[in-house]
């Protein structure tokens, strides 16, 4: 599996990540972003794409709001 980590990747790289990710799950019909809060994925990521914040980073926080 290559890194999908920021220092190993390229804006565009990123961005391919995030879109390769909703096809694995089916596409935004199947994805619950919008609908719990997250908005759009690509928004959701923005910090991700910008190379600002992991995806690990961006997911935990999200997952906070459920987990207290």
């Amino acid at each position: 599996m290559e890194s999908i980590l920021i220092k190993d990747t390229t804006k565009e790289e990123r961005e391919d990540i995030i879109r390769r990710s909703l096809d694995l799950c089916g596409g935004c019909e199947n994805c619950s972003a919008c609908a719990l809060g997250g908005g759009s994925v690509f928004e959701m990521y923005s910090d991700y794409i910008e190379g600002k914040r992991e995806i690990s980073e961006i997911n935990a926080q999200y997952n906070a709001r459920y987990l207290k």
